[in-house]
């Protein structure tokens, strides 16, 4: 890959970190819950569930600013841009529709036939891989 479609990449990521760690101050300071809200258990159920909805957001950005980092640290080692499966290189448009992309096209395929047959293939990605193997 090119230099300055590298340099492309790495801004990309450092605006998308900047702009997630910006949402995440604004989301962290609405997580305080008011006791004016809870007056009843409709009010609790609805602030619940928005809490709720707000920690699953939160957790999703989490993952992505991981991934992000990982996309960083694969620029510089000089790596971005390979498929981790297969070795090849991953199309440059498949990188602009998805930056953090790992695994080129066929690669990704197989993994989801491969996720569809499996148990785990059916578990919530937005807990992360980490958790994931934790509770298989």
């Amino acid at each position: 890959m090119r230099k300055e479609q590298l340099k492309k990449f790495k801004k990309i990521f450092e605006r998308q970190k900047k702009s997630i760690l910006f949402n995440d101050r604004v989301l962290r300071d609405d997580f305080s819950v008011c006791t004016d809200d809870r007056f009843d258990e409709i009010d609790q159920a609805s602030s619940d569930m928005e809490q709720s909805m707000r920690m699953r957001l939160c957790n999703r950005e989490i993952l992505y600013v991981k991934k992000i980092n990982d996309a960083i640290k694969r620029i510089e080692e000089g790596s971005f841009g390979e498929c981790e499966e297969c070795g090849e290189d991953i199309e440059v448009r498949r990188l602009e529709a998805r930056p953090t992309a790992t695994l080129c096209v066929s690669c990704k395929e197989e993994q989801e036939r491969r996720e569809v047959l499996t148990a785990a293939g059916r578990m919530h990605k937005s807990l992360g891989e980490a958790f994931s193997r934790k509770t298989t």
